[in-house]
Protein backbone atom coordinates (compact mmCIF):
# COMPACT_ATOMS: atom_id res chain seq x y z
CA UNK A 1 0.00 0.00 0.00
CA UNK A 2 1.52 3.28 -1.17
CA UNK A 3 2.09 6.16 0.99
CA UNK A 4 -0.10 9.13 0.47
CA UNK A 5 1.71 11.98 -1.25
CA UNK A 6 2.94 15.01 1.06
CA UNK A 7 1.57 18.67 0.32
CA UNK A 8 4.33 20.62 -1.10
CA UNK A 9 4.69 24.42 -0.83
CA UNK A 10 5.45 25.58 -4.39
CA UNK A 11 7.06 28.94 -2.75
CA UNK A 12 8.84 26.76 -0.30
CA UNK A 13 10.29 24.52 -3.41
CA UNK A 14 11.11 27.65 -5.48
CA UNK A 15 13.16 29.46 -2.40
CA UNK A 16 14.66 25.94 -2.04
CA UNK A 17 15.77 25.75 -5.42
CA UNK A 18 17.39 30.01 -4.99
CA UNK A 19 18.74 29.95 -1.43
CA UNK A 20 20.34 26.67 -1.94
CA UNK A 21 22.83 27.02 -4.71
CA UNK A 22 23.57 30.86 -2.93
CA UNK A 23 24.45 28.99 0.27
CA UNK A 24 26.74 26.36 -1.77
CA UNK A 25 28.69 28.76 -3.70
CA UNK A 26 29.02 31.12 -0.37
CA UNK A 27 31.44 28.77 0.86
CA UNK A 28 33.48 28.44 -2.98
CA UNK A 29 33.29 31.69 -2.79
CA UNK A 30 35.06 32.29 0.31
CA UNK A 31 37.59 29.63 -0.76
CA UNK A 32 38.46 31.27 -4.12
CA UNK A 33 39.21 34.48 -2.08
CA UNK A 34 41.73 33.29 -0.28
CA UNK A 35 43.30 31.79 -2.95
CA UNK A 36 43.24 34.77 -4.66
CA UNK A 37 44.20 36.65 -1.59
CA UNK A 38 47.75 34.64 -1.19
CA UNK A 39 48.68 35.58 -4.70
CA UNK A 40 47.76 38.91 -4.56
CA UNK A 41 49.99 39.11 -1.18
CA UNK A 42 52.43 37.29 -2.40
CA UNK A 43 53.24 39.23 -5.68
CA UNK A 44 54.77 43.28 -4.03
CA UNK A 45 57.04 40.87 -1.70
CA UNK A 46 58.48 38.73 -4.73
CA UNK A 47 59.12 41.77 -6.21
CA UNK A 48 61.37 42.73 -2.70
CA UNK A 49 63.08 39.74 -2.35
CA UNK A 50 63.53 39.68 -6.32
CA UNK A 51 65.16 43.44 -5.79
CA UNK A 52 67.40 41.98 -2.94
CA UNK A 53 68.46 38.60 -4.65
CA UNK A 54 70.05 41.22 -7.34
CA UNK A 55 71.34 43.52 -4.98
CA UNK A 56 73.50 40.58 -3.67
CA UNK A 57 74.69 39.36 -6.89
CA UNK A 58 75.56 42.31 -7.68
CA UNK A 59 77.74 42.38 -4.58
CA UNK A 60 79.53 39.33 -5.80
CA UNK A 61 83.10 39.29 -7.41
CA UNK A 62 85.29 36.77 -8.92
CA UNK A 63 89.10 35.92 -9.07
CA UNK A 64 90.20 34.40 -11.97
CA UNK A 65 91.30 30.82 -12.10
CA UNK A 66 95.40 30.45 -11.48
CA UNK A 67 96.49 26.91 -12.75
CA UNK A 68 94.67 24.39 -11.59
CA UNK A 69 91.89 25.99 -9.13
CA UNK A 70 89.03 27.64 -10.86
CA UNK A 71 87.72 30.75 -10.24
CA UNK A 72 86.48 31.79 -6.60
CA UNK A 73 83.59 33.63 -6.11
CA UNK A 74 83.82 36.33 -3.14
CA UNK A 75 80.65 38.14 -1.70
CA UNK A 76 82.09 41.91 -1.23
CA UNK A 77 78.68 43.07 1.09
CA UNK A 78 79.04 46.29 3.41
CA UNK A 79 78.29 45.17 6.76
CA UNK A 80 75.42 47.95 6.73
CA UNK A 81 73.66 45.81 3.97
CA UNK A 82 73.88 43.14 5.94
CA UNK A 83 72.34 44.39 9.23
CA UNK A 84 69.49 45.75 6.56
CA UNK A 85 68.66 42.46 5.74
CA UNK A 86 68.18 41.63 9.22
CA UNK A 87 66.68 44.64 10.31
CA UNK A 88 62.77 43.47 9.41
CA UNK A 89 60.76 43.57 12.67
CA UNK A 90 57.49 41.52 11.27
CA UNK A 91 59.97 38.95 9.19
CA UNK A 92 62.85 37.14 9.08
CA UNK A 93 64.88 37.49 5.90
CA UNK A 94 67.95 35.15 5.10
CA UNK A 95 70.55 34.72 2.24
CA UNK A 96 73.03 32.55 1.00
CA UNK A 97 75.73 32.55 -1.90
CA UNK A 98 76.95 29.37 -3.17
CA UNK A 99 80.17 28.95 -5.86
CA UNK A 100 80.40 27.15 -8.64
CA UNK A 101 81.46 23.99 -6.91
CA UNK A 102 78.24 24.36 -3.84
CA UNK A 103 80.79 25.64 -1.70
CA UNK A 104 79.14 28.23 1.07
CA UNK A 105 80.55 31.31 0.24
CA UNK A 106 78.23 33.75 2.58
CA UNK A 107 75.12 33.88 4.19
CA UNK A 108 73.02 31.40 5.79
CA UNK A 109 74.65 27.66 5.32
CA UNK A 110 71.05 25.99 6.56
CA UNK A 111 69.49 27.69 4.07
CA UNK A 112 68.15 24.87 1.86
CA UNK A 113 69.79 24.42 -1.58
CA UNK A 114 66.99 23.62 -4.71
CA UNK A 115 67.45 21.06 -6.55
CA UNK A 116 66.85 21.44 -10.38
CA UNK A 117 68.42 19.25 -12.81
CA UNK A 118 68.63 21.77 -15.40
CA UNK A 119 70.10 25.19 -14.04
CA UNK A 120 68.41 28.49 -15.62
CA UNK A 121 71.07 30.65 -15.68
CA UNK A 122 70.32 34.77 -15.20
CA UNK A 123 66.27 33.89 -14.46
CA UNK A 124 64.84 34.81 -11.15
CA UNK A 125 63.11 32.14 -9.56
CA UNK A 126 60.60 31.30 -6.65
CA UNK A 127 59.69 28.74 -4.42
CA UNK A 128 58.37 27.68 -1.11
CA UNK A 129 60.54 26.07 1.54
CA UNK A 130 60.58 25.31 5.57
CA UNK A 131 63.44 26.57 7.22
CA UNK A 132 64.22 25.90 11.22
CA UNK A 133 60.46 24.30 10.77
CA UNK A 134 59.01 27.58 9.60
CA UNK A 135 57.51 28.17 5.84
CA UNK A 136 59.66 30.59 4.24
CA UNK A 137 59.18 32.12 0.77
CA UNK A 138 62.68 31.38 -1.11
CA UNK A 139 63.67 33.98 -4.42
CA UNK A 140 66.94 32.38 -5.72
CA UNK A 141 69.15 32.94 -9.04
CA UNK A 142 71.56 30.86 -10.92
CA UNK A 143 74.36 33.32 -12.29
CA UNK A 144 76.85 31.91 -15.17
CA UNK A 145 80.82 32.33 -13.58
CA UNK A 146 82.85 34.33 -16.18
CA UNK A 147 86.04 31.46 -16.49
CA UNK A 148 84.58 28.73 -15.22
CA UNK A 149 84.41 25.56 -17.45
CA UNK A 150 81.41 24.16 -19.11
CA UNK A 151 78.17 25.54 -17.64
CA UNK A 152 79.35 25.87 -13.82
CA UNK A 153 77.04 28.31 -12.19
CA UNK A 154 76.73 30.18 -8.97
CA UNK A 155 73.79 30.73 -6.77
CA UNK A 156 72.05 33.64 -4.87
CA UNK A 157 69.17 33.38 -3.07
CA UNK A 158 67.17 35.22 -0.24
CA UNK A 159 64.44 33.86 2.16
CA UNK A 160 61.86 35.36 3.97
CA UNK A 161 59.43 34.39 6.66
CA UNK A 162 55.24 34.74 5.98
CA UNK A 163 54.00 36.68 8.62
CA UNK A 164 53.71 39.89 6.91
CA UNK A 165 52.41 37.79 3.84
CA UNK A 166 49.70 36.14 5.73
CA UNK A 167 48.86 39.43 7.34
CA UNK A 168 48.16 41.37 4.04
CA UNK A 169 46.22 37.89 3.01
CA UNK A 170 43.92 37.86 6.17
CA UNK A 171 43.79 42.32 5.31
CA UNK A 172 42.26 41.12 2.09
CA UNK A 173 39.81 38.44 3.13
CA UNK A 174 38.51 40.52 5.62
CA UNK A 175 37.80 43.34 2.99
CA UNK A 176 35.86 40.72 0.72
CA UNK A 177 34.35 38.33 3.40
CA UNK A 178 32.74 40.92 5.98
CA UNK A 179 30.46 42.91 3.50
CA UNK A 180 29.33 39.28 2.40
CA UNK A 181 27.80 39.38 5.44
CA UNK A 182 26.02 41.67 5.15
CA UNK A 183 24.83 41.12 1.27
CA UNK A 184 23.86 37.92 1.81
CA UNK A 185 21.09 38.33 4.21
CA UNK A 186 20.52 41.46 2.17
CA UNK A 187 19.75 39.09 -0.48
CA UNK A 188 17.99 36.52 1.00
CA UNK A 189 15.14 38.95 2.16
CA UNK A 190 15.15 40.50 -1.53
CA UNK A 191 14.58 37.00 -2.67
CA UNK A 192 11.91 36.36 -0.81
CA UNK A 193 10.19 39.79 -1.38
CA UNK A 194 10.69 38.86 -5.31
CA UNK A 195 9.55 35.79 -5.13
CA UNK A 196 6.27 36.60 -2.59
CA UNK A 197 5.66 39.12 -5.20
CA UNK A 198 5.53 37.44 -8.01
CA UNK A 199 3.46 34.53 -6.42
CA UNK A 200 1.21 37.21 -5.46
CA UNK A 201 -1.01 36.48 -8.86
CA UNK A 202 -1.57 32.98 -7.54
CA UNK A 203 -2.98 33.94 -4.57
CA UNK A 204 -5.13 36.44 -6.11
CA UNK A 205 -6.57 33.82 -8.52
CA UNK A 206 -7.31 32.21 -5.59
CA UNK A 207 -9.17 34.41 -4.28
CA UNK A 208 -11.30 34.48 -7.21
CA UNK A 209 -11.83 31.46 -7.37
CA UNK A 210 -13.26 30.67 -3.78
CA UNK A 211 -15.49 34.38 -4.09
CA UNK A 212 -17.21 32.25 -6.83
CA UNK A 213 -20.82 30.80 -6.32
CA UNK A 214 -21.41 27.15 -6.44
CA UNK A 215 -23.28 26.95 -9.43
CA UNK A 216 -21.04 29.59 -11.30
CA UNK A 217 -18.92 27.51 -13.77
CA UNK A 218 -18.63 30.03 -16.25
CA UNK A 219 -14.65 30.12 -17.65
CA UNK A 220 -12.06 32.35 -15.57
CA UNK A 221 -10.92 34.77 -17.27
CA UNK A 222 -7.08 34.52 -18.69
CA UNK A 223 -5.99 38.17 -19.03
CA UNK A 224 -5.27 38.21 -15.62
CA UNK A 225 -2.98 35.63 -14.80
CA UNK A 226 0.72 35.06 -15.64
CA UNK A 227 1.49 33.23 -18.72
CA UNK A 228 3.46 30.23 -17.01
CA UNK A 229 -0.33 29.98 -15.41
CA UNK A 230 -2.17 30.64 -18.25
CA UNK A 231 -2.18 26.52 -19.53
CA UNK A 232 -3.54 25.53 -16.07
CA UNK A 233 -6.26 27.83 -16.02
CA UNK A 234 -7.07 26.82 -19.69
CA UNK A 235 -7.67 23.29 -18.58
CA UNK A 236 -9.00 23.96 -15.87
CA UNK A 237 -11.70 25.97 -17.83
CA UNK A 238 -12.27 23.13 -20.21
CA UNK A 239 -12.68 21.27 -16.88
CA UNK A 240 -15.64 23.45 -15.85
CA UNK A 241 -17.21 23.21 -19.84
CA UNK A 242 -17.51 19.98 -19.35
CA UNK A 243 -18.90 19.95 -16.36
CA UNK A 244 -21.32 22.15 -16.37
CA UNK A 245 -21.92 20.26 -19.66
CA UNK A 246 -22.47 17.49 -17.63
CA UNK A 247 -24.80 19.27 -15.43
CA UNK A 248 -26.84 20.76 -17.77
CA UNK A 249 -27.36 16.60 -19.50
CA UNK A 250 -27.99 15.56 -15.86
CA UNK A 251 -30.81 18.10 -15.50
CA UNK A 252 -32.52 17.80 -18.71
CA UNK A 253 -32.43 14.22 -18.29
CA UNK A 254 -33.68 14.40 -14.69
CA UNK A 255 -36.89 16.72 -16.54
CA UNK A 256 -37.68 14.24 -18.84
CA UNK A 257 -37.75 11.29 -16.71
CA UNK A 258 -39.92 13.79 -14.41
CA UNK A 259 -42.09 14.48 -17.68
CA UNK A 260 -42.16 10.59 -18.72
CA UNK A 261 -43.17 9.48 -15.42
CA UNK A 262 -45.82 12.30 -14.67
CA UNK A 263 -47.81 10.42 -17.18
CA UNK A 264 -48.44 7.04 -15.93
CA UNK A 265 -48.33 8.44 -12.44
CA UNK A 266 -51.26 10.70 -13.75
CA UNK A 267 -52.80 7.69 -14.79
CA UNK A 268 -52.90 5.78 -12.20
CA UNK A 269 -54.48 8.68 -9.75
CA UNK A 270 -56.85 9.57 -12.55
CA UNK A 271 -58.12 5.77 -12.45
CA UNK A 272 -57.76 5.51 -9.05
CA UNK A 273 -60.14 8.49 -8.11
CA UNK A 274 -62.33 7.29 -10.59
CA UNK A 275 -62.98 4.00 -9.04
CA UNK A 276 -63.12 5.76 -5.80
CA UNK A 277 -66.15 7.56 -6.98
CA UNK A 278 -67.93 4.68 -8.47
CA UNK A 279 -67.66 2.96 -5.25
CA UNK A 280 -68.75 5.43 -3.76
CA UNK A 281 -71.62 6.24 -5.42
CA UNK A 282 -72.60 2.56 -4.86
CA UNK A 283 -71.75 1.67 -8.48
CA UNK A 284 -72.20 -2.38 -8.88
CA UNK A 285 -70.71 -2.77 -12.59
CA UNK A 286 -67.60 -5.07 -11.80
CA UNK A 287 -67.10 -4.00 -15.95
CA UNK A 288 -66.71 -1.30 -14.93
CA UNK A 289 -63.99 -1.45 -11.91
CA UNK A 290 -62.65 -4.09 -13.88
CA UNK A 291 -61.67 -1.90 -16.65
CA UNK A 292 -60.35 0.82 -13.71
CA UNK A 293 -58.17 -1.56 -12.37
CA UNK A 294 -56.64 -2.59 -15.46
CA UNK A 295 -55.84 1.07 -16.41
CA UNK A 296 -53.70 1.26 -13.30
CA UNK A 297 -52.11 -2.09 -13.75
CA UNK A 298 -50.90 -0.73 -17.56
CA UNK A 299 -49.73 2.45 -15.70
CA UNK A 300 -48.17 1.27 -12.62
CA UNK A 301 -46.42 -0.97 -15.73
CA UNK A 302 -45.10 1.57 -17.28
CA UNK A 303 -43.88 3.49 -14.74
CA UNK A 304 -42.39 0.17 -13.34
CA UNK A 305 -40.66 0.11 -16.78
CA UNK A 306 -39.82 3.71 -17.18
CA UNK A 307 -38.40 3.44 -13.46
CA UNK A 308 -36.19 -0.03 -14.31
CA UNK A 309 -34.63 2.12 -17.74
CA UNK A 310 -33.77 4.80 -15.44
CA UNK A 311 -32.10 2.53 -13.39
CA UNK A 312 -30.27 0.63 -16.40
CA UNK A 313 -29.16 3.97 -17.63
CA UNK A 314 -27.42 4.51 -14.81
CA UNK A 315 -25.48 1.26 -14.07
CA UNK A 316 -24.83 1.83 -18.25
CA UNK A 317 -23.15 5.26 -17.06
CA UNK A 318 -21.71 4.17 -14.29
CA UNK A 319 -17.90 3.91 -14.96
CA UNK A 320 -16.48 2.14 -11.97
CA UNK A 321 -18.92 -0.67 -12.80
CA UNK A 322 -17.41 -0.82 -16.12
CA UNK A 323 -14.41 -1.84 -15.44
CA UNK A 324 -15.66 -4.53 -13.43
CA UNK A 325 -14.79 -6.98 -16.88
CA UNK A 326 -14.91 -10.60 -16.92
CA UNK A 327 -14.87 -13.28 -20.00
CA UNK A 328 -18.56 -13.94 -21.18
CA UNK A 329 -20.13 -15.90 -23.96
CA UNK A 330 -22.42 -13.69 -25.74
CA UNK A 331 -24.38 -16.33 -27.38
CA UNK A 332 -25.50 -17.69 -23.95
CA UNK A 333 -26.28 -14.09 -23.04
CA UNK A 334 -28.57 -13.78 -26.19
CA UNK A 335 -30.35 -17.09 -25.97
CA UNK A 336 -31.08 -16.29 -22.54
CA UNK A 337 -32.70 -13.12 -23.38
CA UNK A 338 -34.91 -14.17 -26.57
CA UNK A 339 -36.17 -17.39 -24.26
CA UNK A 340 -37.20 -14.54 -21.64
CA UNK A 341 -38.90 -12.89 -24.21
CA UNK A 342 -40.91 -15.85 -25.63
CA UNK A 343 -43.75 -14.64 -23.90
CA UNK A 344 -44.17 -11.20 -24.58
CA UNK A 345 -43.44 -12.40 -28.07
CA UNK A 346 -46.35 -14.98 -28.27
CA UNK A 347 -48.47 -12.21 -26.42
CA UNK A 348 -47.94 -10.30 -29.83
CA UNK A 349 -48.19 -12.53 -32.28
CA UNK A 350 -44.11 -12.36 -33.36
CA UNK A 351 -41.75 -14.45 -34.70
CA UNK A 352 -39.20 -14.88 -32.31
CA UNK A 353 -35.70 -16.54 -32.72
CA UNK A 354 -32.08 -17.39 -32.25
CA UNK A 355 -29.09 -17.77 -35.18
CA UNK A 356 -26.02 -18.42 -33.90
CA UNK A 357 -23.62 -20.23 -31.81
CA UNK A 358 -24.76 -22.06 -29.14
CA UNK A 359 -23.71 -21.86 -25.64
CA UNK A 360 -21.04 -25.21 -25.90
CA UNK A 361 -19.48 -22.90 -28.72
CA UNK A 362 -20.09 -19.59 -28.09
CA UNK A 363 -18.73 -16.45 -28.97
CA UNK A 364 -16.68 -15.04 -26.12
CA UNK A 365 -15.77 -11.30 -25.27
CA UNK A 366 -14.20 -9.90 -22.57
CA UNK A 367 -16.99 -7.65 -20.83
CA UNK A 368 -19.46 -6.62 -17.62
CA UNK A 369 -22.32 -9.07 -17.74
CA UNK A 370 -24.78 -6.79 -16.50
CA UNK A 371 -24.43 -4.22 -18.69
CA UNK A 372 -23.98 -6.68 -21.64
CA UNK A 373 -27.49 -8.41 -20.38
CA UNK A 374 -28.79 -5.19 -20.00
CA UNK A 375 -27.86 -4.18 -24.05
CA UNK A 376 -29.29 -7.03 -25.66
CA UNK A 377 -32.92 -7.21 -23.59
CA UNK A 378 -32.95 -3.64 -24.66
CA UNK A 379 -32.36 -4.57 -28.34
CA UNK A 380 -34.67 -7.20 -28.10
CA UNK A 381 -37.25 -5.53 -26.43
CA UNK A 382 -37.31 -2.58 -28.65
CA UNK A 383 -37.51 -4.59 -31.75
CA UNK A 384 -40.64 -6.73 -30.03
CA UNK A 385 -42.51 -3.14 -29.19
CA UNK A 386 -42.34 -1.55 -33.19
CA UNK A 387 -42.95 -4.59 -34.47
CA UNK A 388 -46.73 -5.47 -35.77
CA UNK A 389 -48.39 -8.57 -34.74
CA UNK A 390 -47.82 -11.51 -37.36
CA UNK A 391 -43.84 -10.06 -37.47
CA UNK A 392 -40.45 -11.78 -36.87
CA UNK A 393 -37.83 -10.58 -34.84
CA UNK A 394 -34.24 -12.31 -34.91
CA UNK A 395 -31.33 -11.89 -32.57
CA UNK A 396 -28.42 -13.31 -34.19
CA UNK A 397 -24.75 -13.65 -32.85
CA UNK A 398 -21.62 -13.72 -35.66
CA UNK A 399 -18.10 -14.81 -34.42
CA UNK A 400 -15.41 -13.48 -36.93
CA UNK A 401 -12.99 -16.70 -37.50
CA UNK A 402 -9.74 -14.58 -37.06
CA UNK A 403 -10.92 -13.89 -33.48
CA UNK A 404 -11.17 -9.92 -33.39
CA UNK A 405 -14.84 -9.23 -33.05
CA UNK A 406 -17.80 -10.60 -32.10
CA UNK A 407 -21.06 -9.34 -33.88
CA UNK A 408 -24.27 -9.19 -32.23
CA UNK A 409 -27.48 -8.50 -34.45
CA UNK A 410 -31.31 -7.82 -34.01
CA UNK A 411 -33.35 -7.65 -36.99
CA UNK A 412 -36.94 -7.47 -37.45
CA UNK A 413 -39.56 -6.58 -39.85
CA UNK A 414 -41.38 -3.77 -38.26
CA UNK A 415 -41.62 0.17 -40.26
CA UNK A 416 -38.03 0.55 -40.04
CA UNK A 417 -36.26 4.23 -38.91
CA UNK A 418 -35.97 7.02 -41.27
CA UNK A 419 -32.10 7.61 -42.33
CA UNK A 420 -32.15 10.88 -41.17
CA UNK A 421 -33.40 10.00 -37.63
CA UNK A 422 -30.97 6.78 -37.08
CA UNK A 423 -28.44 9.37 -35.04
CA UNK A 424 -31.10 10.94 -32.75
CA UNK A 425 -32.75 7.54 -31.75
CA UNK A 426 -29.91 6.93 -29.79
CA UNK A 427 -30.51 9.79 -27.26
CA UNK A 428 -32.25 9.85 -24.06
CA UNK A 429 -36.10 9.93 -24.39
CA UNK A 430 -36.03 11.15 -28.11
CA UNK A 431 -39.37 9.35 -30.22
CA UNK A 432 -39.91 9.70 -33.44
CA UNK A 433 -42.90 12.36 -33.70
CA UNK A 434 -45.23 9.99 -35.76
CA UNK A 435 -45.09 6.89 -33.61
CA UNK A 436 -47.58 5.84 -31.52
CA UNK A 437 -46.16 2.87 -29.91
CA UNK A 438 -45.59 3.52 -25.81
CA UNK A 439 -42.12 3.35 -24.94
CA UNK A 440 -39.58 5.71 -22.40
CA UNK A 441 -37.33 6.55 -25.55
CA UNK A 442 -34.37 5.24 -23.45
CA UNK A 443 -33.93 1.61 -24.63
CA UNK A 444 -31.41 2.31 -27.29
CA UNK A 445 -29.90 5.25 -25.04
CA UNK A 446 -28.34 2.69 -22.67
CA UNK A 447 -27.67 0.27 -25.81
CA UNK A 448 -25.19 3.07 -26.78
CA UNK A 449 -24.19 3.71 -23.74
CA UNK A 450 -23.07 0.47 -22.75
CA UNK A 451 -21.39 -0.08 -26.48
CA UNK A 452 -19.11 3.02 -25.71
CA UNK A 453 -18.09 1.24 -21.84
CA UNK A 454 -16.83 -1.34 -24.27
CA UNK A 455 -15.47 0.19 -27.25
CA UNK A 456 -18.13 -1.54 -29.36
CA UNK A 457 -19.13 -0.14 -32.72
CA UNK A 458 -23.12 0.17 -33.24
CA UNK A 459 -24.72 0.76 -36.80
CA UNK A 460 -28.37 0.94 -37.74
CA UNK A 461 -30.08 -0.09 -41.16
CA UNK A 462 -32.62 -1.06 -43.53
CA UNK A 463 -33.26 -5.14 -42.61
CA UNK A 464 -34.34 -5.57 -46.75
CA UNK A 465 -34.31 -2.54 -49.18
CA UNK A 466 -37.54 -0.37 -48.89
CA UNK A 467 -37.99 -0.55 -52.60
CA UNK A 468 -38.91 -4.71 -51.84
CA UNK A 469 -40.60 -4.14 -49.00
CA UNK A 470 -43.05 -1.39 -50.51
CA UNK A 471 -43.82 -4.52 -53.14
CA UNK A 472 -44.44 -6.76 -50.34
CA UNK A 473 -46.88 -4.67 -48.83
CA UNK A 474 -44.33 -4.47 -45.56
CA UNK A 475 -42.39 -2.07 -43.70
CA UNK A 476 -38.38 -2.41 -44.60
CA UNK A 477 -37.34 -3.64 -40.61
CA UNK A 478 -34.49 -2.84 -38.94
CA UNK A 479 -31.33 -3.92 -38.64
CA UNK A 480 -29.19 -2.91 -35.94
CA UNK A 481 -25.50 -4.21 -35.56
CA UNK A 482 -22.95 -3.78 -32.49
CA UNK A 483 -19.44 -5.11 -33.29
CA UNK A 484 -17.59 -5.64 -30.11
CA UNK A 485 -14.05 -6.04 -29.80
CA UNK A 486 -12.73 -9.36 -27.90
CA UNK A 487 -10.11 -7.91 -25.90
CA UNK A 488 -10.60 -4.01 -25.20
CA UNK A 489 -8.64 -1.97 -22.49
CA UNK A 490 -10.46 1.14 -21.92
CA UNK A 491 -8.49 4.71 -22.14
CA UNK A 492 -7.28 5.84 -19.38
CA UNK A 493 -9.28 9.24 -17.90
CA UNK A 494 -6.64 12.68 -18.38
CA UNK A 495 -5.23 13.37 -15.26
Amino acid sequence: MTAPSQQHSLFGEILDWMLAPLLLLWPMSIFLTYLVAQNIANRPYDRELGVVVRAIAQQASVDPASGSQPPTVRLQMPSMAAELLRAEDADSVFFQVLGTRGEFVAGDEALPVPEEPVRQAGELQFRDETMREEPVRVAYMWLKVPGAPGDSTMLVQVAETLQKRARLANEIIKGVILPQFIILPLAVVLVWFALARGIKPLSLLQQRIRRRDSSDLSPIDERDVPDEVAPLVRAINELLGRLDQSIRTQKQFLADAAHQLKTPLAGLRMQAELAGREIDAGASDAGSLKNSLQQIARSSQRAAHMVNQLLAMARAEDREQALRKQDLDLAAIVMEAVRDFVPKAMDKRIDLGYEGPDESTGARLHGQPVLVREMVRNLVDNALQYTPGGGTVTARVLADPFGQVVVLQVEDNGPGIAEAERELVFQPFYRPADTVIEGSGLGLAIVREVAEQHGAEISVADAQPRAVAAAHGSGPGTLITVRFPVRWTPPRPAA
